[in-house]
């Protein structure tokens, strides 16, 4: 369901329709006659949906993370607020830039249009952008040629719900990722399987327009090792903080998530 279309939709017929009544409707009808349930109704809702439209499109929208490919960062459930306007301005539905504010820099949590199907919404983090040199091999990143520093934190013990569900593989270390002066949490497995791909291996440029997304949990993330690289058109926005998390309803909310910024 393409809530953008429908909000676009929504908001545009019962203004429409607001605006004839103002303009030629209500000059018609007798000063007794009650208003038309469609021009009431039109009238009531047309404010809403504007700044439900205006608020989501420019300046923030919520996501659920729906995945484990983001943890220790990011886990099920959690409820997240986007900045729209971080990566510059956008039409409704049509996705088009129209306003430059800025663009992803490395260590973004960014919400972006899947490039196999746009019409999924992916959450991975930059790792590389436009002109950088990048090479994930035998687990290990190496940007513009040196080797990104990685400490060692120790292993991860998940949540039963998540050890249950396989979301975190056995033996999972946490690892304190650095790009530049960002850093930020990863997990790697010594048991999981080599993501990546040959080219990826052997080191590629990010071309103009285009970046780079991993999952933070690196042995359990579809991301840019399979599908490859993000069009700067597929950009939604970036994560910036847990407003809720909340995996079911027969589950008790995690509160002590909430407020949480995302780095």
């Amino acid at each position: 369901m393409n809530l953008a279309l429908i909000l676009v939709l929504g908001t545009f017929i019962t203004g429409l329709i607001w605006a004839i009544d103002r303009l030629w409707w209500r000059k018609l009808r007798a000063s007794a006659e009650p208003e038309p349930t469609l021009v009431e109704w039109s009238r009531a809702f047309f404010p809403v949906l504007l700044i439900v439209l205006v608020l989501r499109s420019f300046i923030a929208e919520p996501f659920r993370i729906p995945s484990a490919s983001m943890m220790p960062t990011l886990l099920v459930g959690d409820f997240i607020l986007v900045n729209k306007f971080a990566y510059g301005l956008r039409l409704p539905v049509l996705e088009t830039r129209f306003l430059d504010l800025g663009n992803p820099e490395r260590g973004d949590v960014a919400v972006f249009r899947y490039p196999p199907n746009p019409s999924k919404d992916y959450i991975k983090r930059v790792i590389g952008i436009p002109g950088d040199h990048v090479v994930y091999r035998d687990k290990t990143l190496f940007l513009n040629g040196e080797r990104v520093r990685q400490t060692v934190l120790g292993e991860y013990y998940p949540r039963e719900v998540d050890r249950r569900r396989d979301r975190v593989l056995p033996g999972s270390v946490l690892i304190e990722e650095s790009l530049g002066e960002a850093s930020h949490e990863v997990l790697v497995s010594p048991h999981g399987a080599e993501y990546g791909n040959r080219e990826l291996e052997q080191g590629i440029i990010i071309p103009e327009g285009h970046y780079l997304m991993l999952g933070d949990n690196r042995d359990n993330s579809l991301d840019g090792r399979h599908w490859g690289l993000v069009p700067e058109d597929h950009l939604r926005g970036r994560a910036m903080f847990i407003w809720l998390s909340w995996e079911a309803f027969n589950a008790a909310p995690q509160w002590g998530r909430m407020g949480q910024s995302i780095r």
